[in-house]
């Protein structure tokens, strides 16, 4: 065990103005990542998709006919469809690089001899960074202190067993000797995790000088492999795009059979392969969930991976933290307990000081100047002894307020002793212990505080004790009260014990503490019970504590799992018992794995929070990790997926209804794109099979490229959420986002509009020699395709039959975005310089209306459709039982 120095007497740091100098000449302690994307690197991925390869091998075969018009036409819209590629994908980008900036690593550091929390990129060589447990490391450094540090080095080299650390020896000869090279256990590195203990560090290397910066290893950027969504629907496409590779080489082969030119035969082939193949997918499933993500930011929560949009509205069982997530986190002390004699824990008349709030509501606020007795104070003291001297806890805050309103200023807990030696809290002794020195003279003054059982054992409790002062531990927590104990101790000499059972503690007695729980949980509780969503409360408190804030809550009635009793099931009786366990009590983290494990096995899909370092397998196991802004550790942060900027449970809850509602609009816009590319396919192989002037050219797919785009990733991507989203089950993840039901819906919305398209055909065509020109039988057709596509997005946007629902909820975006293709194929048409290079022709007033009519026309076709289908699929699991 490492001496610390006297905690009061610690370096300055450097100042502010030498900081910024450092950091001027020097630049950003940052480890060179790669760069983001050039225009031209993102103009050359662009041009390997399908899609675009197309549209330029059209423009220039419309060039190596002579027809430099249409050439340049298709050249315009090939760089519109760019330009709009390129807005949608730096929406995405932004949205991605936004959230890396708002999770950017975070550093303490003492400059100007205050601590100062700073973005991890302005450590500065020189600067003493603050090191405590959980934190990662953000730059090389020597050691100048450290108290029962252990490091996580297995980034640099690949041992996951924890490394001891220790400081610096005293320099030899004086502070003008020049200073050794350090041993490895005094040395630290930039990117390793401090798994126990606390430390000071003199930085020496940031940046690219720093060892991992050396390695080349990028920390900041994490890589994300596609998505399970990504992946299928490539597959898909891949599979499409080899039907559609066939398919036009057989019917380019057949044009050239029949009419011996190949040029515009291969034009009609690639019209045909732009009109089936449905390229959009790859737009919507990157401009989604980056979107999906920076509206979660909105709610309070930040995703760092973004894999997890997919997941978070399919969580079926929710295990959350009790202490800053259900709660508000701002203990106080409300209880005490004491033996009526000091030193004595022997079962008897225990002394009791309790504020008057106690009791009174969940949420009433203690009454700091209720009297406290003096037989109180040493509990108080030693609480605050046995807590860090700058307290970040919220349990050790509330003891430091309990001394100052309650202590003389002339007491230890508040005077200029020295912290000799501190033992951290184990999973195997559930309380920590400090030493401290406060005359030279004197024994060292040994505080400790912890679980009640832990102290217990500290104290070698009689079993009467011990039973008697549960009893008492009980009655706390069966109101709602966070317990703790406090022994104290003392201790002669310089030969610190390994483990403080080796001192002769003295029971002091019991502190309960009042953690209010937050206003909005009940609704947000009551929330994931509509919505099939299992809660568990997983803590480290009493059973009675657990239950009694469940229970203000608002979760059902359920079992209570404690530690104990987990460790003694087998895997397959954890199971069962889970399915009817609410609260989880004297919870280890490391039995947080073993839940989570528990539950997948059931096929639960889970979402787990938590904060600690040991909570990291945990977190990285769930299909969902969430950790907290305020008081997780960076390890806890790297494991996680999400991170809740207010710790609170409610923001969880919203991020599975925005999770729900990102699904839910992705799975329509899918759809959509899968029945809109239906008619166009048709009107582009049906005059190919039938040997009619085409229809559809490549200039006419890129022209119906700006509206679609638009209306598959914009107007759905905003789509308010479904009423009743949260009354209905969590999905099953297994299913395909575009399953049988799904794929046989769209065939059948996109084959009423190209039965539509076809009568708008046949009409313009009836007459004989008055019937429409090829040009505008074009118009007509093209503007019953685009009031269909307007008609196809509203019945998309229900998954409930009915007209009312797609008319509720009203997505102006949408709207807009209609209007304004209307207005374009309007402008196309009627415009005659835009119309000849179009291949259009003005149509007459009645055969306008005709056309916008049969548009029309599929509306009520589609919605009857749908109520079929819907109607269908909700009778056949019924009678298949």
């Amino acid at each position: 065990m490492t001496m610390t120095p006297d905690h009061h007497n610690t370096p300055q740091g450097l100042t502010t103005d030498q900081a910024r100098t450092r950091l001027a000449e020097d630049g950003p302690n940052e480890v060179a990542q790669g760069t983001r994307r050039t225009v031209w690197r993102r103009l050359a991925d662009m041009l390997r998709q399908p899609m675009f390869a197309l549209l330029v091998a059209a423009a220039l075969l419309y060039v190596l006919l002579g027809d430099l018009t249409e050439g340049l036409t298709l050249s315009v819209f090939v760089l519109a469809v760019l330009v709009l590629s390129f807005y949608q994908e730096g929406k995405s980008e932004a949205a991605i690089e936004a959230l890396r900036q708002l999770t950017q690593a975070q550093a303490r550091v003492l400059r100007d001899g205050q601590t100062q929390l700073i973005p991890a990129s302005e450590v500065v060589a020189g600067d003493c960074l603050l090191l405590s447990e959980g934190d990662r490391v953000a730059a090389d450094g020597w050691l100048l202190q450290a108290n029962n540090l252990q490091m996580d080095e297995s980034l640099l080299t690949g041992e996951s067993v924890a490394v001891d650390k220790s400081p610096l020896e005293p320099q030899p000869g004086g502070s003008g000797s020049p200073m050794p090279k350090p041993l490895p256990q005094a040395c630290v590195h930039g990117g390793t995790f401090v798994v126990r203990g606390s430390g000071q560090v003199l930085v020496t290397a940031t940046g690219m000088r720093s060892q991992i910066g050396q390695i080349g290893l990028s920390l900041g950027q994490v890589q994300e492999a596609d998505t399970p969504l990504q992946q299928q629907t490539a597959r898909l496409v891949k599979v499409l795009a080899i039907l559609v590779a066939v398919l036009c080489v057989v019917m380019v082969l057949t044009l050239v059979w029949r009419t011996g030119q190949w040029v515009p035969a291969l034009l009609s082939g690639i019209a045909l392969a732009m009109a089936i193949l449905p390229e959009e997918y790859s737009v919507v499933l990157t401009l989604f969930p980056a979107m999906g993500a920076r509206r979660l930011t909105r709610e309070g929560v930040l995703t760092r991976h973004i894999n997890a949009i997919e997941t978070l509205g399919a969580i079926s069982v929710l295990c959350t933290d009790k202490t800053g997530t259900l709660t508000q986190n701002r203990m106080t002390v409300t209880a005490l307990a004491v033996p009526p004699m000091a030193g004595s824990a022997e079962p008897g008349e225990v002394l009791q000081w309790r504020t008057p709030a106690l009791g009174t509501s969940p949420s009433a606020s203690p009454n700091p100047d209720t009297p406290l007795e003096a037989a109180f104070h040493p509990l108080i003291e030693h609480a605050i002894l046995a807590s860090a001297p700058t307290p970040f806890d919220p349990m050790e805050t509330a003891f430091h307020a309990m001394g100052q309103h309650h202590l003389n200023a002339a007491d230890r807990a508040f005077g200029e002793g020295q912290l000799v030696q501190t033992y951290a809290l184990s999973p195997s002794l559930k309380a920590m212990s400090h030493v401290w020195q406060f005359e030279p003279d004197d024994p060292h003054v040994v505080s400790a505080k912890g679980a009640p059982e832990a102290i217990m054992d500290l104290c070698h409790l009689s079993p009467d004790a011990r039973q008697h002062w549960l009893a008492r531990v009980a009655d706390m927590a069966a109101q709602g009260l966070r317990v703790l104990a406090v022994a104290h101790g003392r201790f002669d000499g310089q030969s610190y014990p390994d483990t403080p059972h080796d001192f002769d503690f003295e029971w002091l007695g019991l502190i309960g503490l009042t953690d209010p729980l937050r206003p909005e949980i009940p609704q947000a509780i009551a929330d994931c019970q509509s919505a099939g969503i299992q809660v568990i409360v997983i803590t480290g408190d009493f059973p009675a504590t657990a239950r009694e804030i469940a229970r203000q809550a608002g979760l059902p009635e359920g079992e209570t799992l404690t530690g104990d009793v987990l460790e003694g099931l087998d895997d397959a009786a954890l199971r069962e018992r889970l399915r009817r366990v609410t609260v989880c009590a004297r919870i280890s983290p490391h039995q947080k794995l073993r839940i989570v494990q528990a539950l997948q096995a059931q096929g639960q899909v889970v979402a787990m929070t938590g904060d600690g370092v040991n909570d990291a397998p945990a977190l990285k196991a769930a299909h969902v990790g969430i950790t907290m802004g305020e008081r997780g550790t960076d390890v806890a942060r790297e494991a996680a997926d999400l991170v809740l900027v207010d710790d609170n449970f409610a923001s969880i809850v919203r991020g599975i209804r925005l999770g729900r509602r990102i699904f839910g609009n992705l799975q329509k816009s899918m759809q959509y794109i899968f029945a809109i590319h239906i008619p166009i396919a048709g009107m582009a192989l049906v005059p190919m099979l039938m040997g009619w002037p085409p229809l559809m050219l490549p200039l006419h797919v890129a022209l119906l490229e700006l509206v679609i785009d638009p209306t598959c990733a914009i107007a759905f991507e905003n789509e308010p959420e479904q009423a009743h989203m949260m009354q209905s089950p969590p999905r099953n993840i297994q299913t395909s986002l575009l399953g049988s039901q799904e794929i046989l819906q769209s065939l059948a919305l996109g084959l009423c509009l190209f039965i539509c398209v076809g009568l708008s055909f046949a009409w313009a065509q009836q007459g004989g020699s008055n019937a429409l020109s090829l040009e505008q039988t074009r118009s007509m057709v093209f503007i019953t395709l685009l009031t269909g596509n307007a008609v196809l997005y509203l019945s998309s946007r229900t998954r409930t039959p009915g007209w009312k629902a797609i008319w509720q909820r009203p997505n102006w975006t949408a709207y807009a975005l209609l209007a304004s293709a209307g207005a374009l194929v309007l402008l196309a048409i009627y415009w005659p310089w835009l119309s000849a290079i179009l291949q259009f022709a003005p149509l007459p007033l009645p055969y306008l209306g005709l056309a916008l009519g049969w548009g029309l026309l599929s509306l009520p076709a589609a919605m009857g459709v749908k109520s079929v289908l819907i109607h269908f699929f909700r009778s056949a699991p019924a009678q298949k039982s």
